[in-house]
């Protein structure tokens, strides 16, 4: 298929740039639900507006609901929010949470799902996963490399769509609470802050390795694709998304404009595809972070996909010249493109005869419409001219029609007024417009959305205490305590050439303590990350392995392969917000999760939690990074490790290096603490409560769980030493 060229719309006026400039669709966000909040977006007349405009032109309109939704939002909102839609001919929806997806596939069938960059799709087997779900097109991971994204094509019938220009994220899109628990604006409520974007202290082993030259950690660089445009394609990909909903409509159409000009040299003759460095030099003038990177199409990280030094923070390193070049192309880009809309060619016949209806015809491709009109009369002084009635026909003014042809028939003694000229005009031009939108649309089944009340266990019996950790060490304070009952073990303590007989030996000596064992399988999980230990999943169930902690989509759909999906129990990132997000899962034979983080105590009582686990401590993860800190300020040293930014407010976060999958994790600055609290948390009917321990040497781990046994199972009014926060349990999240 022909590749998409997808432009992004923060507003109506960009939108319309867009479609100037040569999109083929456009995405954008409502009056809710978006992944960009503070936004332009248009109201609901508007957004209706749009999707008709576009229909008009032959293009395509994706509405974002790329945001996780609560309980109340998708019972009472969501349907009506998106039926006026779906009756108007909106083309698809993008989604990020489960929930969403599965109830319009019940709401909406026929509506086309794209799943978006925030479900952290990473590979083939989570696209075929979604594919038989109903998914029609996956936005993969930036992250991914062109040969992921081949391998995830070449395995599946699923649309795949990929960024091509724009902002980069730090960190991995949907996996990010960095601003959510610093600030309260969650990513995944479309309300993020960018703290990525501030300036950090880099410290390793005690010794600050960064300046103040060089101290924006976190901040990557633009992305620009424009060289790679062929291999892209090439890969696979078949729409070709541009980032930046959030910038003005002068960047919408001056970026759409040049990639529409390559992607149709490319289309033409791929043999002699070649970049103008002047097309080059107004990408960058648009907007750009101390320069462009090609993004992680070609490589898995490093420095130079950073803007460390971020100049544009500098004064004395922004030109007055480079100031007025990007002023003049904005002003070239407004008064080429603002205020404009685009017009599709017609053709038209006009018949005049005295005594006569006058008929108007017009034709646009299949579609043709006849307007007639009495009132053609005999002239008595001055005959109109065909001169004259083909001037006043052609001016078709701000209507989305231009005529290209136009054939007129009249004899030589009529008369009619300008009026009479104007009406059927705008008759015929209205008749074409309804004729074209009609087949767009459709009617929708109305739904009542049964009335949920909360369920709270009032029986507060001794709950079940887990643990996950990280290191040997932890696992060593926890093993003789008879308490933990379930231990959930980190992949990477298991050497990869020892995985099998290292995991079993340790399954054999914890289930001589009584312990129940879990393995946590990686953050992300890409290409081969989980071939080493793939063969043996049936194995380690079969020599006493409880079940995977999985925290990735990928992983998920491989042991579903495996058959081992009722194995599963989700974490806390495979956000299941509502019930809807957790029938999905229950659907692929999953049968426990973890209650997402960003929830509060009210809305966790609006969720069913007797299959749910909750963690009740722990460093929380604030992003999970295919950058590296190490490698980007010093080398990379092929060995997992630990390293610390420090904010501005001198707030220490950790970063910890996974080597053999390549990410790092940097966790927040204090732990979540949630022991007072214990008596609310025993109301919400949780299956387990689990202590997630990640960076705690021996002698924390150890001291923290005596608190929490204390506290929980024994009801002593022990306090937590040392600073800390509450996460969301208490605010949560817009």
């Amino acid at each position: 298929m022909k590749p998409e060229l997808l432009a992004p719309a923060g507003s109506y006026e960009a939108l319309r740039a867009a479609l100037m400039a040569g999109a083929d669709a456009v995405y954008i966000g409502g009056s809710k639900f978006g992944a960009r909040a503070y936004a332009d977006n248009p109201d609901e007349n508007e957004l209706l507006s749009a999707i008709d405009e576009v229909h008009l032109y032959g293009k395509k309109l994706y509405l974002t609901v790329n945001t996780l939704l609560k309980q109340n939002e998708l019972d009472k909102e969501l349907y009506h929010y998106l039926k006026p839609c779906y009756e108007h001919g909106l083309d698809a929806v993008i989604v990020q949470d489960y929930g969403v997806l599965y109830q319009i596939r019940k709401w909406f069938p026929d509506l086309a799902i794209h799943c978006s960059t925030q479900m952290t799709i990473t590979g083939p087997a989570g696209a075929r996963l979604l594919e038989e779900a109903g998914v029609k097109r996956i936005v993969t991971a930036r992250e991914l490399s062109l040969n992921e994204i081949r391998k995830t094509a070449d395995c599946s019938n699923i649309e795949i769509e990929s960024f091509i220009h724009g902002a980069l994220c730090y960190c991995y899109s949907g996996q990010c609470l960095f601003s959510s628990l610093i600030g309260g604006r969650s990513g995944n409520r479309g309300r993020c802050a960018q703290p990525c974007r501030l300036p950090f202290k880099v410290s390793e082993n005690g010794r600050q390795i960064s300046d103040t030259k060089n101290s924006y950690t976190l901040n990557t660089k633009d992305m620009c694709t424009i060289e790679l445009l062929p291999d892209i394609i090439k890969a696979g990909v078949t729409s070709l998304k541009i980032e930046g909903r959030m910038k003005k409509p002068e960047y919408t159409a001056g970026v759409v404009q040049i990639y529409r000009k390559y992607l149709d040299l490319y289309l033409k003759d791929s043999d002699h595809y070649k970049v103008d460095p002047h097309d080059l030099t107004i990408l960058f003038s648009l907007y750009n972070r101390d320069g462009f990177n090609s993004g992680y199409y070609k490589k898995r990280n490093g420095p130079d996909m950073m803007a460390l030094r971020n100049q544009k923070k500098d004064p004395k390193k922004t030109k007055i010249k480079e100031i007025s070049q990007k002023e003049q192309l904005y002003n070239h880009i407004h008064e080429q493109y603002s205020g404009k809309r685009p017009q599709k060619n017609i053709r038209g016949t006009l018949t005049l005869y005295p005594g006569v209806p006058a008929t108007l015809t017009l034709y646009l491709s299949e579609c043709v419409v006849t307007v007639e009109k009495e009132g053609v009369q005999t002239a008595k002084n001055q005959p109109l001219s065909e001169e004259r009635v083909r001037k006043q026909l052609m001016k078709t003014g701000e209507t989305p029609f231009i005529f290209e042809d136009l054939a007129v028939f009249m004899g030589d003694d009529v008369f009619i007024p300008i009026q009479f000229l104007n009406e059927i005009k705008r008759d015929a031009l209205n008749r074409l417009e309804q004729e074209l939108l009609i087949t767009f649309r459709r009617s929708a089944p109305d739904f009542n959305t049964p009335e949920f009340f909360p369920i709270s266990c009032q029986d507060k019996k001794s709950p079940v205490i887990t643990a996950s950790v990280e290191k040997a060490e932890q696992l060593k304070a926890l093993m003789q305590i008879e308490e933990i009952t379930d231990l959930y073990l980190g992949y990477q303590m298991f050497r990869t050439d020892r995985f099998y007989s290292q995991l079993t030996r340790c399954i054999e000596e914890l289930s001589a303590l009584g312990k129940n064992v879990y393995l946590s399988l990686p953050h992300i999980v890409r290409a081969d990350d989980l071939s080493y230990m793939e063969p043996y999943l049936e194995q380690l169930i079969q020599r006493g392995l409880s079940g995977f902690l999985v925290r990735n989509l990928e992983s998920l759909a491989i042991l579903k392969v495996h058959h081992l999906e009722s194995f599963v129990v989700l974490d806390h990132n495979m956000y299941t917000f509502n019930r809807q997000a957790w029938s999905f899962f229950r659907a692929q034979g999953v049968r426990h999760n973890t209650a997402p983080l960003e929830l509060n105590e009210h809305e966790l009582t609006r969720r069913n939690n007797t299959e749910s686990e909750m963690i009740v401590y722990g460093y929380l993860p604030m992003m999970v990074s295919a950058q590296c800190v190490k490698n980007n300020y010093s080398s990379c040293a092929k060995s997992d490790g630990t390293m610390e930014i420090i904010d501005r407010k001198n707030k220490k976060f950790t970063v910890q290096c996974y080597c053999n999958t390549c990410y790092n994790v940097i966790y927040n600055s204090v732990p979540m603490v949630l022991l007072k609290e214990s008596e609310k948390i025993k109301t919400l009917g949780m299956k387990s409560l689990r202590l997630s321990f990640s960076i705690e040497n021996y002698e924390n781990t150890k001291e923290i769980t005596r608190r929490y046994i204390a506290r929980y199972l024994h009801y002593q009014s022990d306090e937590f030493a040392g600073e800390y926060t509450k996460g969301h349990y208490k605010r949560g999240v817009e």
